[in-house]
């Protein structure tokens, strides 16, 4: 959600920590500020709403010089999109504070320091820490101390950079639930809530893990304290993806730049991972094997499009590898009392491996007897990858645009990965093994033709650009890209539109087909086939107009209001991944013809870190 930067450097900061801001702009935001320690030892600050433009603008009008500061992107939670809500905040004028997550028991914490004499600003929950620090740091007059006190009586979620004027070359920061990484320079030091942030000035990061403390000091010095307060080492991965992963290398959107990825970054995401006629089951981990013997059933727990993701994975693991399987929300899921099967394998999926719900769901189910958990996931690092006890990286680089597409695709083939390996210890037949492993292998070079189809597409998508209301169908295994297509138009162009199983149509949204209700199908030969080829008459015979993304090998003709894109033949078990990418690139045309803002849509965040 929201994006930290902090810099203590050898050099001015400001353009360090705007730089960081802007790239940080596609996690979603309505405000941004900095704040940055004087060489004569005063504390300066600027707040914007809007864009990063905006502070940019004001600090071109009044420059902030000084070698320590920090700075922030706000999504709201607690109070409006304004100036006095934006971060930095701050207690007095010698310390600032800059937080993403959210403070449980700010309330509580609010009335005892108003009672102290402290006076609030805003109606954020991010103030309230600003002020206890403040109370702390009255008392210990060093900073670090402050804040480790001050945490001890804090409840909720929380990746926070705090300076002080008193320490004009120190930045303390601290996470909980919210991530947060430690660049490390030559002689300088950086703080972000993500290393895309800092790649203009380093590539090699520390992780900090739950309930880390790290004080960054003049010199690049790095202590970093685990939640006891003991000092601890973390190491120093370098990061993997180069520089231009944070731009748009010639494509006019980041969600362009993603979906034409996808052909090179499936093929990553299977590098290393087959043998010559099935998965390697050793790619999950050294202990996989055994662990997957005794798989009885399977729960998939995720959010937004990884859940969809989930439910399609559900028809491949019960289809191939014979084990039943139980997809759910993690917001729900962790909510609820669980009644877990003996042997039960519990899987996650996340694009950041920050997702504040799908986090929760995997602690929540440590405690409930799982035989193991599994990370699927695109962030090495990340809290979801360390505290699972198997991982598989999807491969898929940074994704900028909010509205999920290289991720999805390879969280889908990773899934497939998965099905592979655990039928392969369950004993799914050689030849059908050896099938689907060349399927996979020649799935690239197929996305590939399919973006091909992109002018198609496009002259497609101005029959939406009026509409308000739009439907999408599936059948088996499309029903969840059905879902994830009316998902990916709703994010981006803001049409209102709903996804349903073709079959459904008869037991209530038929009564919405008219002429103004464009209709969406995914149509691949299956054995679906003709029951989607009635449904669709359905739709003709109220008016509807059709738009069908079909097998090349069907024998579906265009007419009057039924508009047919046919796509490349590839095995059944693939087409979810395969027609995903038409869905895609309709979605993004539709929002350039609406004008939107496609990378970053409006009220979307794109890492989800809190509840």
């Amino acid at each position: 959600m929201c994006g930290i930067v902090g810099a203590v450097a050898q050099r001015n900061v400001e353009g360090i920590l705007l730089e960081g801001l802007k790239r940080l702009e596609y996690r979603g935001y309505d405000s941004a500020g900095m704040a940055v320690v004087t060489p004569d030892g005063a504390l300066t600050h600027s707040r914007a709403v809007g864009k990063v433009a905006a502070l940019a603008e004001r600090l071109a009008e009044t420059p902030m010089a000084g070698r320590c500061g920090v700075a922030h992107t706000r999504w709201a939670t607690h109070g409006r999109p304004t100036e006095e809500n934006a971060h930095p905040h701050l207690s007095g004028e010698r310390l600032a504070v800059v937080h993403n997550g959210i403070i449980e028991n700010h309330e509580s914490l609010r009335r005892e320091l108003v009672a102290a004499g402290y006076r609030f600003a805003s109606q954020t929950d991010t103030e309230v820490v600003a002020h206890l620090i403040d109370r702390h740091y009255r008392q210990t007059h060093d900073l670090l101390s402050a804040v480790q006190q001050a945490l001890a009586r804090v409840e909720g979620a929380y990746a926070l950079a705090v300076v002080h004027a008193d320490e004009p070359e120190v930045i303390v920061g601290a996470r909980k639930g919210s991530p947060l990484v430690v660049g490390v320079g030559i002689d300088e030091a950086f703080l972000g809530s993500d290393p895309l942030a800092l790649l203009q000035v380093t590539d090699r990061f520390h992780y900090l893990q739950e309930g880390d403390v790290v004080r960054l000091a003049d010199g690049g010095r790095i202590e970093i304290f685990d939640a006891s307060g003991a000092a601890v080492e973390r190491a120093v991965h370098t990061f993997e993806h180069g520089d231009g992963a944070a731009s748009k290398g010639g494509y006019r959107h980041f969600m362009l730049k993603e979906i034409h990825e996808q052909p090179a970054v499936i093929a990553a995401t299977l590098e290393g991972r087959l043998a010559e006629h099935t998965a390697l089951v050793e790619t999950f981990g050294p202990q996989a094997r055994a662990l997957f013997e005794r798989v009885r059933q399977v729960h998939i727990v995720a959010c937004g499009t990884s859940y969809h993701a989930g439910l399609v994975a559900r028809y491949w693991l019960e289809r191939y590898a014979g084990v039943p399987v139980q997809v759910e929300v993690a917001s729900e899921y962790r909510y609820r009392q669980v009644v877990v099967p003996e042997d039960t394998l519990f899987v996650t999926l996340s694009q950041s491996g920050e997702t504040a719900d799908t986090l929760a769901a995997l602690r929540f189910a440590r405690e409930r007897g799982y035989l193991a958990s599994l990370a699927i996931c695109n962030v090495p690092g990340s809290s979801l990858v360390r505290e699972s006890d198997l991982t598989l990286m999807t491969q898929a680089g940074p994704e900028i645009g909010v509205a999920s597409t290289k991720a999805f695709t390879t969280q889908l083939v990773a899934l497939m990965l998965l099905t592979l390996a655990l039928g392969r210890t369950r004993g799914l037949a050689e030849a059908l093994q050896a099938e689907l492993t060349a399927a996979l292998r020649g799935l690239p070079r197929l996305v590939e033709q399919v973006l091909a189809l992109d002018p198609e597409i496009e002259a497609l998508s101005s029959a939406f650009a009026e509409k308000q209301h739009a439907l999408f169908l599936g059948r088996g295994a499309h029903f969840p890209i059905a879902l994830e297509g009316a998902l990916k138009l709703k994010e981006i162009s803001y049409i209102h539109a709903e996804a349903y199983p073709a079959g459904e149509l008869k037991h209530g949204p038929l009564a919405l087909v008219d002429s103004e209700m464009p209709v969406i199908s995914v149509a691949p030969n299956d054995e679906l086939l003709d029951k989607l080829k009635s449904n669709l008459q359905e739709v003709r015979a109220r008016g509807g107009e059709l738009f069908v993304f079909a097998d090349e090998q069907i024998g579906l003709e265009e007419e009057t209001d039924v508009h047919i894109l046919r796509l490349p033949h590839v095995h059944d078990a693939l087409t979810p991944i395969l027609y995903t990418v038409p869905l895609q690139l309709l979605s993004y045309h539709v929002a350039v013809l609406k004008g939107t803002d496609v990378d970053q849509p409006r009220n979307l965040a794109k890492s989800v870190t809190v509840e």
